[in-house]
């Protein structure tokens, strides 16, 4: 019998540090194969995402974008995770896209900063304050329970909307005095311009990157790259694809071998010194889809026993 995973009942099962946990554990299994497949009729999308792990099983993660929606009142983008057994192919579980999308964004990017931000990080910037930038703040704050949090954003509206769901938080008017005062910097926004300066940085921070996910995109300058070791959560999915790597790569402000290590080569995720500059590119993919469904249907089946 095929499980139905809502967001709302499924998410009260989770546990932010457990998840990363699950992602550590995925990334000790051989490599994913995956396969992203567009359709498009006019402004309209339909994305499917697919991974298959040996010992995992295999996930579609399957997304509609309709830009018009919202003009009638209805959501923007709908979808649904769909979960096969690796033993026998069978489906599993159908897992809500919007619980599986918010997990697995913030867990990927708490995963790097459990390893690479100073432990002793008390001042917390989130550059964004949509959706994403709702979910950093709580997946951080299970990590870095003292930390105090800043948020700044383009409009004072969305700032406000995050300043009313988490009153503890500070608002910041200047971008560049936030990124200075902060020990880790977590930016999820629509740029495709950088917003964060590489001078604008100071030893001992970590800078989380998520923003970007196409070729003409980026949050962070050369120079920021430059000055810090870079990590990001998979090669496969980042240095041809998104703007963020890809771009400096091309014009040479970094070579190749300027990244670190990625998520297959964890041990390799390790902060040198409490001076370092640590920046890591958070660039999803659809074998984290896949771990992070299948830690939901773990936690949702021990939350459901008897």
């Amino acid at each position: 019998m095929t499980i139905m995973i809502p967001f709302a009942e499924g998410e009260a099962q989770l546990n932010w540090l457990s998840l990363t946990d699950a992602l550590v554990a995925g990334h000790s299994l051989p490599k994913a194969e995956v396969k992203d497949v567009f359709l498009y009729r006019d402004e309209n999308t339909l994305l499917n995402r697919s991974a298959w792990i040996a010992g995992m099983g295999l996930a579609v993660k399957c997304a509609t974008v309709f830009p018009g929606n919202p003009r009638a009142g209805k959501p923007m983008v709908g979808g649904a995770v769909n979960l096969f057994s690796d033993e026998d192919g069978s489906l599993e579980a159908i897992v809500d896209f919007h619980l599986v999308t918010k997990w697995k964004t913030a867990g990927d990017s708490l995963l790097a900063a459990r390893r690479l931000a100073r432990p002793d990080s008390k001042n917390i910037l989130i550059v964004g304050a949509g959706t994403v930038g709702h979910a950093l703040r709580a997946a951080y704050a299970s990590a870095f329970p003292e930390a105090q949090f800043t948020v700044w954003n383009r409009s004072a509206e969305g700032a406000d909307r995050f300043k009313r769901a988490y009153p503890d938080v500070f608002i910041a008017d200047d971008l560049e005095s936030a990124v200075r005062d902060a020990d880790i910097v977590s930016s999820a926004t629509m740029s495709t311009e950088p917003l964060i300066k590489g001078e604008w940085l100071r030893p001992g921070q970590h800078i989380d990157l998520i923003g970007a996910y196409r070729p003409d995109m980026r949050e962070a300058d050369d120079l920021a790259l430059q000055r810090a070791r870079v990590f990001v959560d998979s090669f496969d999915t980042t240095v041809d694809h998104i703007g963020e790597i890809n771009i400096p790569l091309k014009n040479g402000a970094i070579a190749q071998d300027h990244i670190v290590a990625d998520y297959y080569r964890l041990d390799q995720f390790v902060r040198g010194d409490d001076t370092e500059i640590t920046l890591f590119k958070n660039g999803g993919g659809a074998h984290l889809d896949l771990m992070v469904s299948r830690y939901i249907l773990a936690a949702w089946l021990a939350g459901n026993t008897g």
